[in-house]
């Protein structure tokens, strides 16, 4: 099992910045992969980030050059910084975690419980 608390969301204006941090209750390194996605009303949720074991990342096109994904393997934590927010980014965004499990066929995704990004124009 794998526990995510995401922390970090909220209101900013256009152009503004903001951190999201995500502390899982297991090493990260028997973790696959971590990853940010997003949930905008009305649409599917889409990937925004993703950082792997290896620490390779991720990203979608939308938020190249603008967000970040990082992790600090002491705490046990994914971060996203957001850079250059638009109002497209608004949307609730999920951490989650990708790792082999006993009896499951592939890698098992756990999700968080979620944290809203508004962008006002």
């Amino acid at each position: 099992q794998v526990q995510l608390v995401e922390s970090g969301g909220g209101l900013v204006q256009a152009g503004g910045s903001l951190r999201l941090s995500c502390a899982a209750s297991v090493s990260i390194f028997s973790i696959n992969s971590l990853g940010w996605y997003r949930q905008a009303p009305g649409k599917q949720r889409e990937l925004v980030a993703l950082i792997t074991t290896s620490g390779n990342t991720t990203y979608a096109d939308s938020v190249k050059d603008r967000f970040t994904i990082s992790r600090d393997t002491a705490k046990n934590t994914v971060y996203l910084q957001m850079n250059s927010l638009k109002p497209e980014d608004t949307a609730v965004y999920y951490c989650n975690a990708r790792r082999a499990e006993v009896g499951y066929y592939g890698l098992y995704a756990y999700w968080g419980q979620g944290t809203q990004v508004t962008v006002s124009s």
